[in-house]
């Protein structure tokens, strides 16, 4: 079968690639055509466009960088009309995937969708086009399951693939670790700028801005495998940190505590039982516009999964040197850390267990069987 995936950022790469892994094994004969990154390129097939070049967060980034991502639709639609996939899947960019979806549709091309746009976030109404547009959804948030049953979309709950993504890892050998990225014995606090440039730059001036508070720590960067080494030096400068790219889960598996921007990574935190303090700081006119459509009570996955705040999050103003410092001496506290491991095991039961990529290959794969 003709596999056509689009993903647009670092995380769809992964979950991308996992589920490409788990076609081959159901599909020997798959072929794959793919918008996505440097992990699914490495399981094969071919890469249309990378999703490095997609990065834009925030209404005002998109806004900005309008005629480029209409440039990229049109694009993308004139290529899968070259492929003729057997199936188009879609992973999570609801921006640009919805609009490739609509048109894909009309054209009698089988869609699915692997990880759900948040519309139980913001702009719910658009789950009318989405039960139009799209022939199956396969969801990995419990939660999100049960707000489509809501509208009686029938979705399917797969479970979520960072459990295997992190499961399936190897051991890391700490002191090897240390070691090799020179790092002494004091307790590793990982921080997590996020993986687009607007990003590190409204998150790491502040999380470095307390480092210095913390003797008896260190700090380590985990530089995003979307982003070179070089544009994070200006923000580092003579700051006593250290810096590890591309080996986030590496890192995260040997830390102590963390500070992590909002986004997947705050679930990884959690899957790796690390206590964390959640920010998040946007353009002013996209915190403005969001602030407005957006309905959730919170915004890190930790907590909208388990519905209470286990996690801190500091967002916008309250993103401040005096809100860090307080609330990562609140992590670091023995009593609080065992809170967090206790809420972080019930995370984990919540998400439903292995499997999710073998799950959804399975689904999408018999159904093609069926209609073939």
């Amino acid at each position: 079968m003709k596999y056509y995936i689009i993903a647009g950022e670092a995380s769809g790469d992964l979950h991308g690639s996992n589920l490409m892994k788990a076609l081959q094994q159901v599909d020997t004969n798959a072929d794959f055509r793919f918008w996505g990154g440097d992990l699914m390129q490495n399981v094969g097939g071919t890469l249309v466009s990378h999703y490095k070049e997609r990065a834009f967060m925030g209404f005002a980034e998109v806004f900005m960088n309008l005629s480029k991502i209409l440039k990229a639709i049109s694009f993308c639609k004139q290529d899968i009309a070259k492929y003729n996939p057997d199936v188009i899947i879609f992973i999570d960019n609801s921006g640009f995937n919805l609009r490739i979806a609509k048109w894909a549709k009309q054209q009698n091309y089988r869609t699915n969708y692997y990880i759900s746009p948040q519309v139980w976030a913001s702009r719910a109404g658009r789950v009318k086009k989405i039960k139009h547009d799209i022939d199956a959804m396969y969801v990995i948030l419990p939660f999100v399951k049960s707000f489509y049953d809501t509208y009686n979309y029938d979705v399917t709950f797969v479970g979520h693939p960072l459990i295997d993504a992190i499961s399936d890892r190897p051991q890391v050998d700490e002191s090897e670790f240390r070691s090799e990225h020179a790092l002494n014995d004091k307790p590793i606090i990982a921080i997590l700028p996020g993986s687009r440039k607007q990003e590190i730059n409204k998150m790491l001036t502040v999380m470095l801005s307390i480092i210095n508070e913390y003797p008896d720590y260190q700090f380590v960067i985990a530089g995003a495998p979307s982003q070179d080494y070089s544009y994070y030096q200006q923000f580092i400068k003579n700051t006593d940190v250290h810096f590890i790219a591309n080996k986030t889960y590496d890192l995260l598996s040997v830390s102590y505590a963390a500070l992590v921007t909002s986004g997947t990574a705050t679930l990884e935190t959690a899957l790796f039982k690390v206590p964390q303090v959640v920010c998040y700081k946007g353009s002013w006119l996209s915190y403005q516009i969001g602030r407005r459509i957006i309905t959730l009570k919170y915004i890190s996955l930790v907590n909208l999964i388990m519905d209470k705040p286990v996690v801190t999050e500091l967002i916008q103003d309250e993103f401040n040197s005096v809100s860090l410092k307080k609330e990562l001496d609140l992590i670091l506290n023995p009593y609080q850390r065992t809170k967090f491991f206790i809420n972080y095991y019930d995370l984990e039961k919540k998400l439903g267990g292995k499997g999710a990529s073998k799950k959804t290959a399975e689904h999408i794969y018999n159904a093609l069987k069926q209609d073939a």
